[in-house]
C-alpha cells in the first residue's frame, strides 16, 4: 500500500514509538482482536448447519443448540470488540497527553529568534491539531491488523467450503487495492494541505484578537472578516476535496465487490441448480463473502487514516527532530549573587535574515553598585545589547563576561534568575494579582504585600474586587498601564535579582502614573546594579554613566556633563527634547 514509501515508514515507525509504553494494553487489545476474528468466521460458518439441519432437514437438537452458538459467537465478539476499541482509546489518549506535551516543552524553550521568524498561530496549530492525527495512527494500524485477520479467517473458510467458487471470488481482489493505493495517496497530500490551512486560520485568529484595538480603531471589522472568509473557504474547499477521495473509495470498493458477488452467485447458483451443493453450503460460502469485502473496504478508510495521521507527523516531527530547531542550551556553572562585573568584549550581533548587524564592535564595562543608562535614537541597538545578557539573543563575534565567566558557561536558569527585567510593554497573565506577583516563586503572602508595597501597588490591589484574588484578564486588560508596569515590579522586587535591566520601563506611562512608577522603581534599584533604556533623557540624568549608541555602535560614553559638552549626538538628543519640553510648557503657561 502507500503505506510502504520510506518516508512513510518512517514516520510511522516514529509515531509507533509513543505506544511502546503501553506494550501490555496493546497486547491484550491484540488478543481481543484474535477472538472478534475468530468469531466473525464462526459466525459465517453457522450459516450452513442453521440452513441445511434446521431449515431444509428439520433438526429440533441444531435448533437448540445453533442459536445458542450463535447468540455465544456475537456476544464473544462484542466483549472482544469493546477491550480492544476501550485498549486502543486509552492508548491514543495517554500518546496524544505524551506527544502535546513534549512538542510544547520544545517550543517553549526554543531561541527567541526561532519565534521572530515562526507564526504563533502555526505553532499552536501544530500542538492542538496536528498532534490529535498522530494520536489515531496505531488505533486505525490495529483495525487494518484486525481486519486483515478477520480476512484471514474469512478466506480460509471459502477456500474449506470450495476451491473453485473461492477463486472466482478472489478473481476481482488485484482490482480492489488500486483505489487503496490512489485514495491514500492523494488524502495524504490533502491531509497536509489541510492542516496548513488550519494553521493560517489559527494565525489570523490570534494576530486579529491580539490587535483587536487596533482593528477596532481602523474600523476595519469589514476588511478582517473579509479576510477571514476567504482563508476559511479555502480550508473548505481542500476539505470537500478530502471528503470527495474518502467517499469515492467505498463505493468504487463496493463496486468491486459486487461483481465478484455476481460471478460467485452465477457459478454457485448453477452448482446448486445442477445438485452437486446444498443451499447451506452455498449461503455459508455467500455469508464468508460478503463478510470478507467489508473488512477489505474498512482496510482502505483505515489507511487512508493512516495517511492523514502521517501528513501530521510530518508537522510535528518536523519540530521535534529538526536538527535546525534546537533548544537554548546554558553551561552548568551556576550564577550566584552578588553582581561584580559584566565587559562586553568585541560584540557583534546579527538578527536572522539580516546583513546588517544591529550591534558592532561593543567594548563596554559595567560595575557592581554603577547605575548605566544607553540612550539613543530607535534602532540603535540599546534593547538588543542589553537582550544579550540573560542570552535571548547569542552574540555572533565576541564574548559578555559576568563576574568572570562567559555567560555561555552558566546556566540558563541561574544566569536569567540572577537578573531583573522591567520592560516598557508589562505583561501579566490572565491570573490573579497575587499569582502575577509570585510568579516563578514560592512566596508568602506577607513577602508578596512586601514587594507590592515597595513597588506602590499595594493600596490601588486593595481597591481591586478582589484585592490579591482578582484575576487581572489577558495581559493585564482590567488594569492601567500604569497599574500594570507597578505589578511588573513588585515581581521583579519579589525576584530580588542582583542586575536590573530597565528598558525605558515609564515612557509609555503618562506623567502622574510615570511619577508614581519612578518611585517604585527607585526602590527596586536600590543597592542593585542597573542599566536604563531612556527615552526619556530627564530620567537618567544622575546616572553614572551614560552611553550614547547610533547605528549598532557606542559613539560616546560619560556623565550627562561631560556629555553634553563633548558628545555632538547627544547634545542634538538633548537639545531635542528639552526645547520641546520648553516649548509645551510655554504653550501651556499661555493657554
Amino acid at each position: 500500500m502507500n503505506l510502504l514509501n520510506n518516508e512513510s515508514i518512517r514516520l510511522l515507525r516514529r509515531s509507533l514509538e509513543y505506544f511502546v509504553p503501553y506494550k501490555l494494553h496493546i497486547i491484550i487489545a491484540f488478543t481481543a482482536l484474535g477472538v472478534v476474528a475468530l468469531c466473525t468466521a464462526g459466525a459465517a460458518y453457522l450459516v450452513q448447519p442453521a440452513l441445511d439441519e434446521i431449515f431444509i432437514n428439520k433438526d429440533r437438537t441444531a435448533l437448540m443448540f445453533v442459536p445458542l452458538l450463535l447468540i455465544g459467537v456475537f456476544l464473544a465478539k462484542g466483549v472482544g470488540l469493546f477491550i480492544q476499541k476501550y485498549l486502543m482509546s486509552y492508548c491514543g489518549l495517554k500518546v496524544l497527553e505524551r506527544l502535546r506535551y513534549e512538542l510544547y516543552a520544545k517550543i517553549i524553550c526554543l531561541p527567541l529568534d526561532f519565534f521572530g521568524e515562526t507564526r504563533v498561530g502555526m505553532l499552536m496549530s501544530r500542538i492542538i491539531n496536528d498532534v490529535n492525527l498522530i494520536s489515531s495512527s496505531l488505533p486505525e494500524i490495529l483495525r487494518i491488523i484486525q481486519h486483515s485477520l478477520t480476512m484471514i479467517g474469512l478466506i480460509g473458510l471459502v477456500i474449506y467450503r470450495d476451491a473453485v467458487l473461492a477463486f472466482w471470488a478472489c478473481l476481482v481482489f488485484p482490482l480492489a487495492v488500486y483505489p487503496v493505493i490512489y485514495f491514500g495517496r492523494k488524502l495524504r497530500k490533502v491531509g497536509r494541505n489541510y492542516q496548513s490551512k488550519i494553521a493560517d486560520i489559527s494565525s489570523h485568529l490570534q494576530e486579529t484578537f491580539n490587535g483587536l484595538r487596533v482593528v477596532k480603531a481602523f474600523a476595519t471589522e469589514d476588511l478582517e472578516k473579509e479576510k477571514f472568509a476567504q482563508t476559511s473557504n479555502k480550508l473548505v474547499r481542500i476539505g470537500i476535496k478530502g471528503k470527495v477521495y474518502n467517499q469515492l473509495s467505498s463505493p468504487i470498493m463496493e463496486l468491486i465487490g459486487a461483481v465478484g458477488a455476481g460471478l460467485v452467485i452465477w457459478y454457485g447458483g448453477s452448482e446448486v441448480i445442477a445438485g452437486n451443493r446444498t443451499p447451506g453450503e452455498f449461503f455459508s460460502f455467500m455469508t464468508a463473502l460478503v463478510m470478507l469485502y467489508d473488512p477489505f473496504k474498512s482496510i482502505s478508510q483505515a489507511n487512508n487514516t493512516i495517511q492523514q495521521a502521517m501528513a501530521g507527523a510530518e508537522r510535528v516531527f518536523e519540530i521535534l527532530d529538526s536538527q535546525d530547531i534546537r533548544e537554548e542550551t546554558g553551561g552548568t556553572r551556576l550564577y550566584t549573587p552578588p553582581f561584580a562585573a559584566l565587559r562586553f568584549e568585541q560584540v557583534t550581533f546579527s538578527y536572522p535574515g539580516t546583513q546588517e548587524p544591529a550591534l558592532k564592535d561593543i567594548n563596554l564595562e559595567i560595575l557592581a553598585g554603577q547605575r548605566i543608562a544607553f540612550v539613543g535614537s530607535s534602532g540603535a541597538g540599546k534593547t538588543t545589547l542589553v537582550h544579550l545578557i540573560p542570552r535571548f539573543h547569542d552574540c555572533q563575534q565576541g564574548r559578555i563576561i559576568l563576574n568572570g565567566h562567559d555567560v555561555h558557561d552558566y546556566s540558563l536558569a541561574s544566569l536569567r534568575m540572577g537578573i531583573g527585567i522591567v520592560s516598557q510593554d508589562p505583561f501579566l497573565f490572565n491570573v490573579s494579582v497575587r499569582d502575577n506577583i509570585a510568579y516563578g516563586h514560592n512566596a508568602d503572602q506577607s513577602q508578596i504585600e512586601q514587594a507590592a508595597h515597595a513597588a506602590y501597588a499595594h493600596d490601588f490591589i486593595l481597591d481591586l474586587p478582589q484585592g490579591y484574588d482578582t484575576v487581572v484578564g489577558e495581559k493585564g486588560v482590567k488594569l492601567s498601564g500604569g497599574q500594570k508596569q507597578r505589578l511588573t515590579i513588585a515581581r521583579a522586587i519579589l525576584k530580588n535579582p542582583s542586575l536590573l535591566i530597565l528598558d525605558e520601563a515609564t515612557s509609555a506611562l503618562d506623567t502622574q502614573s510615570e511619577r508614581i512608577v519612578q518611585q517604585a522603581l527607585d526602590n527596586l534599584m536600590q543597592g542593585r546594579t542597573s542599566l536604563i533604556i531612556a527615552h526619556r533623557l530627564s530620567t537618567v540624568l544622575s546616572a553614572d554613566s551614560i552611553v550614547v549608541m547610533d547605528g549598532g555602535r557606542i559613539v560616546s560614553i560619560g556623565s550627562h556633563q561631560e556629555l553634553v559638552t563633548r558628545c555632538p549626538r547627544y547634545q542634538r538628543l538633548y537639545a531635542l527634547q528639552f526645547s520641546t519640553t520648553a516649548g509645551n510648557t510655554e504653550s501651556q503657561t499661555t493657554q
